[in-house]
């Protein structure tokens, strides 16, 4: 696969996350952020969120979206600044440029996807935002987009109140729309020659996934059918967490030969009644399902249990915290790595998918600008040159 180059204009977690991909690939990922502006912390202003890790600015949730990547800060409100992100463009022969900042910005900073494919036509252009173009002031942020698309509405207990998600699963998600949308792109321009533009709206991307919930309201669903369920499957009985004797399980039973082997086992033979053995009529009676489940694996041990399921094929699993996922056999060996400036090794999530020939080591989270002069020297740039814009706040 050939090596692309990527510019991107980004901070906080979905577009670091898209770029985080490509520079998986081994792609070269130069991410841009804003000179110092007097107010506030300079950057991205996830480098300072969470516990001190290297220094002040490459902190705990910043370090693992952006490692394997370089980092310059470019002043874009300057007209001398978009000439020089133009000037990058052409001369390191950049592939790809991604932003996520609100639409209304993008003329001011010379970004918008007309501005940059004049200068180069086959550029492909990526851009996330709240809700796309059309809702140009609108911010972007995941949790509020969650409130808004409804995934809160149906995350947790019935009797409780609506909740986040455990993990930004919309920033991940607007990420990957980025990923597969400039892999498409692509293609089509080894075809045509040709760039494209790329708008994620957020909001969008989150209601694809309302895929299980959303069309039900036209076939005249009742209220509960589209709400919270806590830890059951709304469609298929039984599906929840249950009690051991030395903690919890989860269970799925997705069919009713499944829920035959399930009651074939001795000690969950007294659940099963005439009534129960199709997956409708398990529906009339969920709740008492649930607690006979309960009462019966209350009193065993979760590995005995366990191994009751596993023999009669029923998928079913412990709960695990983090660390006991990082040691799962099928993980550990897969998991990708960054070594920190004093030598540290640290373990991170692995690639979605394993791609042969990928690298699962991956250079520290850079310094804010710590590759300006390097990048613009790459471009042409003489030293005279780059420290005419160092003096005048151009570049950082």
């Amino acid at each position: 696969m050939k090596r692309r180059t990527v510019l991107s204009m980004e901070q906080a977690l979905s577009l670091p996350y898209a770029t985080l991909r490509f520079a998986q690939l081994g792609w070269r990922v130069i991410r841009i952020e804003a000179t110092p502006s007097g107010h506030g912390l300079p950057g991205d202003p996830n480098r300072y969120i969470g516990s001190r890790i290297a220094d002040d600015d490459r902190r705990s949730y910043f370090v693992a979206p952006n490692v394997g990547k370089e980092a310059i800060a470019l002043n874009l409100k300057d007209p001398r600044g978009q000439a020089v992100l133009k000037r990058l463009m052409r001369e390191l022969d950049v592939d790809v440029f991604c932003c996520n900042t609100v639409p209304a910005r993008y003329a001011s900073l010379g970004i918008d996807p007309a501005t940059l494919r004049a200068a180069k036509p086959d550029l492909i252009w990526a851009g996330i935002s709240a809700m796309g173009p059309r809702y140009p002031e609108a911010p972007g942020y995941d949790p509020v987009i969650q409130a808004m698309a409804g995934y809160m509405e149906v995350t947790g207990d019935p009797k409780g109140p609506p909740m986040l998600a455990g993990i930004p699963v919309i920033d991940l998600k607007a990420g990957d729309e980025v990923y597969a949308g400039v892999m498409q792109a692509l293609l089509e321009r080894f075809d045509s020659g040709v760039g494209k533009e790329i708008h994620v709206s957020m909001l969008q991307a989150a209601a694809s996934w309302l895929i299980t919930v959303l069309p039900l309201i036209d076939y005249g669903c009742q209220p509960g059918e589209i709400t919270r369920a806590g830890n059951e499957h709304r469609k298929f009985i039984p599906t929840n967490v249950y009690p051991t004797s030395d903690g919890y399980i989860f269970m799925a039973i997705g069919s009713d030969v499944q829920w035959r082997r399930f009651t074939a086992i001795p000690k969950f033979a007294c659940v099963a009644n005439e009534v129960r053995q199709t997956n409708e009529g398990r529906h009339l009676q969920r709740e008492a399902i649930h607690a006979e489940i309960a009462q019966v694996s209350e009193r065993h041990p979760a590995a005995e249990v366990l191994d009751d399921l596993r023999c009669a094929t029923i998928p079913a699993t412990r709960i695990h915290d983090i660390p006991q996922v990082r040691s799962l056999e099928a993980l550990s060996e897969r998991l990708t790595r960054t070594t920190l400036p004093d030598g540290r090794v640290v373990r991170m999530q692995p690639m979605a998918v394993d791609i042969d020939g990928a690298s699962g080591e991956l250079a520290f989270a850079p310094k804010y600008g710590q590759h300006t002069r390097s990048v613009l020297a790459q471009a042409g740039l003489v030293v005279d040159e780059v420290q005419a814009l160092y003096n005048a706040g151009v570049v950082a």
